[in-house]
Parts: C-alpha cells; sequence; structure tokens
C-alpha cells in the first residue's frame, strides 16, 4: 500500500492516495450525478406545473376564442345584413345617378349637337363670305392688272386722268358751269373749262400723268439711277407746266392762270416732298398743280362763288319775297290777337257758368237738408225790388221759403212744447 506508483511534481504518490483520490473523485462524480438528477427531476416537475399552467391557459384561450368566434359570428351576420342592405340601397343609388346621368347626358348631347349645328350653320355662312371675299378679290386683282395695264399705256394712262377730272367736276359743278374739251381761239382743246359767274374767262384745266417718271424715281436702286430718274421727273413734269402755259393761258380769253391735274394723290404728295423747284416753277408759270382732293376743294370753292352769285341776281326777288313773308307775318300777328280776345270771352263765360252751377249745387244742397230759416220778402217790397240780372247780385245766395212752410214749422215747435 505504500508502494509508490508515480512522482506527481516531485511528490511520491502511493497506492493508498491513488485509491484515496480515486473514491474522492468516484463520490465527487456521484454527488455531481445526484445533483443533476436533482436538478433535471426538478426541471421536469417545473416543466411539468408549466405544461399544465399552458395547458390551462390554452383551454381558457380557447374558450374565450369560442366565444369570440360567436361573437365574430354574429357580427359577421349582421355585418352581412348591413352591407346587404347597403349595398341595395347603393345599387338603387347608382341606378337613379345612372338614370339622371343618361338624361342628362343626352340633354348636353342634344344641346351640343344643336349648338354643332348652329356653328356649322355660321362656318358654312362664314366660308360663303369667304368664297365671296375670295372672289371678291379676285376680281379686284383682276382690275388692279388691268388698271396697271392701263396705267402701263400712255395714252390710256392720258384717258383715265381725263376720266377722273370729269368725274369730279361733273358730280360737283352744275351743267351750264362747265365744258369738257373746249376750244379756245389758238385751237387748242382743254380738258376742261370751268366758267365763273360774272366772268366770261373760263379757269382751264388739264389732266397730266407722270407715272413713269415717278416709278423710276421710286425704284431707283443706287444713287445714280435716282439721279437719273430726278432728272427725269422734273424734265417730264416742267414739260407739262410749260404746255400749259403756252396752250391754256390766253391775256384776255382766259382766267390768269391754269390748273394742271395730277390724278394721284401718291404722285401729288412725291411731287411736293421732293421736287419743291418743280412746285415753284408751276407757281411761277402760273400753273397750279392739283391732286383729286384739292381739286374737290376748287370745285367746293366754284360751287360757293356760284351759290353767291345767284343769290346776288335774286336779291330783288328775295327781298320782295322777304317783304311778303313780313306781311303774312303781321297778319298772323293779328289773327292771333283776335283769336286771343275770342278765348278770353270764352274764359269769362265759362267762369261764370262755373260760378252759376256752384250757386246751383249749393241751393240743392240746402233744399235737401230743408234749411229754410231766411224770412220771405213781403210782396210789396219784391215788386219794388228789381230782379237781379246776374247771379253775383244775389246777396245770400238762399232761395225764399215757400208759403205756409215756416206756420207749419212753428205749429210743430208749439206742439212739442205742450207736450213736454
Amino acid at each position: 500500500m505504500d508502494q509508490v506508483l508515480l512522482v506527481l511534481r516531485g511528490h511520491p504518490v502511493t497506492l493508498a492516495e491513488l485509491l484515496a483520490g480515486v473514491a474522492v473523485v468516484a463520490l465527487f462524480m456521484l454527488l455531481m450525478v445526484q445533483r443533476s438528477v436533482a436538478r433535471s427531476a426538478r426541471a421536469r416537475a417545473d416543466e411539468a406545473d408549466e405544461q399544465a399552467r399552458r395547458a390551462q391557459e390554452t383551454e381558457e384561450r380557447l374558450i374565450a376564442l369560442a366565444r369570440s368566434q360567436a361573437e365574430t359570428t354574429g357580427r359577421v351576420q349582421s355585418m352581412t345584413e348591413y352591407l346587404a342592405q347597403r349595398q341595395g340601397e347603393l345599387a338603387r343609388a347608382v341606378a337613379e345617378r345612372l338614370d339622371a346621368s343618361s338624361h342628362r347626358m343626352g340633354e348636353s348631347l342634344a344641346r351640343a349637337s344643336e349648338a354643332t349645328h348652329e356653328n356649322l350653320a355660321k362656318l358654312n355662312e362664314r366660308l360663303a363670305l369667304v368664297d365671296q371675299a375670295r372672289a371678291s378679290l379676285g376680281e379686284l386683282s383682276g382690275q388692279v392688272m388691268s388698271l396697271r395695264q392701263t396705267l402701263s399705256n400712255k395714252q390710256a394712262r392720258g384717258a383715265f386722268g381725263e376720266g377722273r377730272l370729269q368725274a369730279i367736276i361733273a358730280d360737283g359743278l352744275p351743267r351750264d358751269s362747265f365744258a369738257f374739251q373746249h376750244t379756245l381761239s389758238n385751237n387748242r382743246r382743254a380738258d376742261c373749262a370751268v366758267f365763273l359767274p360774272g366772268d366770261a374767262r373760263p379757269l382751264l384745266i388739264d389732266s397730266k400723268f407722270p407715272l413713269e417718271a415717278v416709278t423710276a424715281f421710286r425704284e431707283a436702286e443706287h444713287a445714280e439711277a435716282r439721279r437719273q430718274a430726278e432728272a427725269r421727273l422734273k424734265q417730264d413734269v416742267g414739260k407739262h407746266i410749260r404746255d400749259i402755259a403756252e396752250r391754256y393761258l390766253i391775256s384776255g380769253e382766259t382766267q390768269d392762270m391754269a390748273l394742271m391735274f395730277v390724278p394721284s394723290e401718291s404722285v401729288y404728295a412725291e411731287l411736293n416732298e421732293h421736287f419743291d423747284e418743280v412746285i415753284q416753277q408751276a407757281f411761277r408759270a402760273r400753273v397750279i398743280l392739283v391732286s383729286p382732293s384739292l381739286l374737290m376743294l376748287a370745285v367746293q370753292v366754284v360751287q360757293a362763288i356760284c351759290r353767291d352769285a345767284r343769290m346776288r341776281e335774286q336779291a330783288d326777288l328775295i327781298r320782295k319775297e322777304c317783304g311778303s313773308l313780313v306781311a303774312d307775318v303781321m297778319r298772323l300777328r293779328d289773327r292771333i290777337a283776335n283769336l286771343e280776345k275770342h278765348f278770353g270771352q270764352v274764359g269769362e263765360d265759362v267762369a261764370q257758368a262755373a260760378i252759376s252751377a256752384d250757386k246751383i249745387a249749393r241751393r240743392g244742397a240746402r233744399i235737401e237738408q230743408l234749411e229754410f230759416d231766411t224770412p220771405s220778402p213781403a210782396p210789396a217790397a219784391a215788386a219794388r225790388t228789381p230782379a237781379p240780372d246776374t247771379d253775383t247780385e244775389v246777396a245770400n245766395d238762399q232761395l225764399p221759403a215757400p208759403l205756409g212752410f215756416r206756420a207749419g214749422r212753428a205749429a210743430e215747435r208749439d206742439a212739442g212744447r205742450a207736450a213736454e
């Protein structure tokens, strides 16, 4: 037993110590196993208690779940009924709204259809107007082209100017105060001659249309071309001015000045704006350049002169007519005065008749009320008193009481006193 079996860290270990150590380890392991078994048993017991508690809770929960399920089933059933009712109401409401919407939509579609038809009709009318305007534009374009072709020809352009001149003069002046293509003593024919009142010398008007020179001046692209066009325009217009001054200004036969009619406002404006020396040249030559508007103004001046001349010629007749008018007015005034007198007499008669009617009404009222207290006049006095001529001479507007009427009333009063 004392035999050394091994040396552990310099300490000899005998068999007895080894057996004792083994026994201690075995005892310790036994204790550990016992403790583990006890702990396992206690754990199983706790687990069994926990399972029992859980089973009880599960049973309670199942009972509560069953109760909740029953309540839920009732609620679901009532909800199902409520939903069915609401679904029916919703279906009816949807049907009604669909019907109303369909009706409104039908009305809207009908109105939209009517509006569409109206718009289409208006559109067709406008398209017809557009077609008419297009046709008018086509005709206008044709007229413009014709006018352009007319103005491109010098002779046609001259005829156009003479036509405008004749139209303005014929529309504004009396027929006997002008003449077209008037022949002078030098066998020259002016386009128009206007005769002023009290003067045998006519005012001559000649139409000139320097369109080509003005067009070249407007369309000049550079300074040299513009200078050449300017020189050409001055030359053409100057020649026209000299021709009018030499042909149509005859001393003692015509007026001291003549008119050169330019039948285009734009051409006249171009001359006045850029060619002042040409205007001055014409003024010195006693030739006045006029446009259509200025010619119309001159025609109005001639109209005023003719009207004043006719008034001077008819002055005696106007004076006689004014005297007759004054006599008629005096006669009318006398007749109005007589009529006023008659109206005054009639008014006075009407006033007197109204007074008599008022008196008759008041007397009738007194008769109705039996008011006859005024004593009747004596017969002798009545015979001596003259009868009134008018209603205004009656003093108190009362009628005399009938005979015996006052006596009757006195007897009634006496009878009343006796009764009392």
